[in-house]
Formats: C-alpha cells, sequence, structure tokens
C-alpha cells in the first residue's frame, strides 16, 4: 500500500469525523399538554412543532444540524410539568424546552429552566409575569394585556356594547391572569359590569351562574376561561336565552369550539395574532402544509408553535454549538432576544419584560387580530 493511498485514505477519515462532528442532532424538548383537559392544546401545538423541524431538517437543518424533538406529555398539570422539564433537562439534557402548554404550569415549570440556566420559550402562556421568572424565559405568545384591550374595543364598536356580565375560571393563573385584564379593559374604555360569576375548572354546570347574568340584562358577556369549559358555557348560554356577543380570552381561540358548541358557537369575539383567514403568503404556506400533513384545520396554538420553531432556527444560525450542552444553553439564550421573524403570525420581535431586581425574559411584539365566530369560521373584524 503505497504512502499517497494511506494518505488520502486518512484525509477521508479526518474528513468523515469533521463532517460527523458538524452534521449533529441538536436535541430540543418539547413538553405539551397531550392529554387531559388541555390535550386540545397540546395536540395542535406539538403538531406545529414537528411541522417546522420537518420542514428545517428536509432544508439542510440548522448549520447542518439536525432537529430532533424530545417530546413529553406534562399532561396539562403542574406536578407533571415540573416532572417533565427535570426529566427533559437533567436527564435527556435538551438544548431547550418548548412549553409547557399553559400558564398555571409555567408558573410552577419555568423556574426550573431559569436554575438550570436552559432556555424556555412559551408558545402558548399568555398569563401575566410568566417572563418574570427570569431571563432564559421566552414567549411568543401575546399576554392577554396585550391582546384583550383591542378585543373588547373592536367588539364593542360593531355591536354597541354598553355593558356586560364577566364569568370568569377562579383557580388558574391563566383564567384570574385574564380577569384581571379583562377588568382593566373595562375601567379603561368606561363599560359597566353588571355581575361578576366564578367557576372551576373540571366544572360541566354552568348555569346558575348564567341565569344570575341572564337576570342582569347585560349587552355581552365577558369570558375568562380554557376551551374544555367555554365550549359548554357557551352552548348553556344559548340553551338558557343568552344570545349577547361573548367576548373570550386566548382560552377561547380554537377550532374546537365549533366541535364542542357546534351550531351554538356564533357570536364569539376573541384577538391574537393570528387568523386562518390571514392572507399572508407565509400564513397561506403555513396553512396548507399542516393541512396536507395533518388532514385538519390548523389553530393559533399549532401557528404560534410553528413559528417559535422557526424563531429559535433562526438563533441558531448565530450559535457556533459545541457540543458542551450548558454552554451551548446559554449561547442560545443570548442569541435568541435579537430575533426578528415574520411568518404565521406577522412580523414578530421580542421585548424584554419588566422585572423589579433581577433580569427579566422576553415577551412578545405583535399586532393582535379581532375575529368573531360565524356559520363555523373565525371572520376578521377590523
Amino acid at each position: 500500500m503505497n504512502r499517497v493511498f494511506i494518505k488520502s485514505l486518512a484525509a477521508l477519515a479526518v474528513a468523515g469525523t469533521a463532517a460527523s462532528a458538524q452534521a449533529a442532532e441538536v436535541k430540543i424538548g418539547v413538553a405539551a399538554a397531550l392529554s387531559g383537559g388541555a390535550g386540545q392544546y397540546g395536540t395542535a401545538i406539538r403538531n406545529g412543532f414537528q411541522l417546522a423541524a420537518d420542514e428545517i431538517n428536509a432544508a439542510g437543518g440548522t448549520g447542518g444540524n439536525t432537529i430532533r424533538l424530545v417530546i413529553d406529555d406534562e399532561q396539562g398539570k403542574k406536578e407533571e410539568a415540573i416532572n417533565v422539564f427535570k426529566k427533559l433537562i437533567f436527564q435527556d439534557r435538551v438544548l431547550m424546552i418548548f412549553g409547557p402548554t399553559l400558564s398555571n404550569s409555567a408558573q410552577a415549570a419555568d423556574p426550573i429552566a431559569q436554575a438550570a440556566k436552559t432556555p424556555v420559550f412559551g408558545t402558548s402562556n399568555t398569563a401575566d409575569g410568566i417572563t418574570s421568572i427570569g431571563n432564559f424565559v421566552f414567549r411568543n405568545s401575546v399576554t392577554e394585556a396585550d391582546v384583550l384591550p383591542e378585543t373588547i374595543s373592536v367588539a364593542a364598536r360593531h355591536t354597541g356594547i354598553k355593558k356586560v356580565a364577566v364569568l370568569y375560571g377562579n383557580d388558574d393563573v391563566f383564567t384570574k391572569s385574564g380577569y384581571d385584564n379583562f377588568k382593566k379593559a373595562l375601567e379603561d374604555l368606561k363599560i359597566p359590569v353588571t355581575t361578576t360569576e366564578t367557576f372551576a375548572k373540571g366544572d360541566v354546570d354552568f348555569k346558575a351562574q348564567l341565569t344570575k347574568i341572564k337576570a342582569t340584562n347585560p349587552d355581552a358577556i365577558v369570558l375568562s376561561a380554557l376551551i374544555a369549559e367555554g365550549g359548554p358555557i357557551m352552548v348553556q348560554a344559548r340553551q338558557l336565552g343568552l344570545t349577547q356577543p361573548i367576548i373570550g380570552g386566548n382560552g377561547m381561540n380554537s377550532v374546537r369550539i365549533f366541535e364542542l358548541a357546534k351550531d351554538r358557537a356564533d357570536g364569539l369575539w376573541v384577538g391574537s395574532p393570528w387568523s386562518i383567514e390571514s392572507q399572508t403568503e407565509e400564513n397561506k404556506r403555513f396553512v396548507a402544509a399542516y393541512r396536507a400533513k395533518y388532514n385538519a384545520a390548523p389553530d393559533q396554538f399549532a401557528a404560534q408553535a410553528y413559528d417559535a420553531m422557526y424563531i429559535v432556527a433562526q438563533a441558531l444560525k448565530g450559535v457556533k454549538l459545541s457540543g458542551k450542552v450548558e454552554a451551548d444553553r446559554v449561547a442560545l439564550q443570548a442569541a435568541l432576544p435579537a430575533v426578528k421573524w415574520k411568518g404565521a403570525t406577522g412580523d414578530f420581535a421580542f421585548r424584554q419584560a419588566q422585572s423589579k431586581g433581577k433580569p427579566a425574559g422576553y415577551d412578545a411584539v405583535q399586532t393582535p387580530i379581532v375575529m368573531v365566530t360565524k356559520g363555523g369560521a373565525y371572520v376578521i373584524q377590523k
């Protein structure tokens, strides 16, 4: 065997080793509620991430590295979210975590990621205070504080609302935060409240609260609820003859409302940075790709997950991964805040949240779209 041939083999071996080192897997954790009451959100979220990851990998990955999603079911429960975060961070040693699905779970689990200096990126957490947990906490889900005033304002302009009744879940971080933001928006708009009623997660009979609401003759019902309770509330309200508009928060912005409430789903007003009716080229591509892959229509939660995966991919373009996960997590955290993206949910950028005495995380800067349900579809309102 001559020396030239031996040198050639050695060169090929070195090149092959370098290529293998370069073309590594990037493990990204997904903590999603794939079962339980929040499963209707978590399944769409998982689908959005998987669609984006598949597209990114098909286009060459991130710097030649392949994205591998490590997906765990946190069941929409705080205790499970904590367990899943610990597993993803310390056992699976993922680069970062997307999730969890509910704000309640994020309040419990995100501090674990912050303490471990692992970026955590919420795509469906809209309650106040999530990003004040720390500077490793990100979200592209627009806060209720940013969306609800615009939703009420547009609904009032179209329907002539003068007074409203309020109904909210009083045992959940998200629905309580929604109530606080609804209350402030109504005060700012000088819209009086005829009565305020509450319910708990898991309730199925809302007739007592709705009967009290009906007696006050409001022009609309303001509802801070997750879809599992919100769907039956709409059905029972219509059964009692409450035909007024219902103004919902982020938890009501799901195509599942048409399955749960069927012909009683009309007249629901919601706000979101995303609408299936948006005619931007980016959104049309996303909707078509989602339908082709899953044979179903996407919702807001799928769209936000899809865009979040691309936002992280953009950040990774500026990160030279060392293979040492602790260092790479810190490098990704440093790169994420500068990312700007135009995706299915429109133009996106981060802004740093306000927090006293410690570095804060990052919220979304996006413009909400206000919609109303009519004939089994969300219709954009100006």
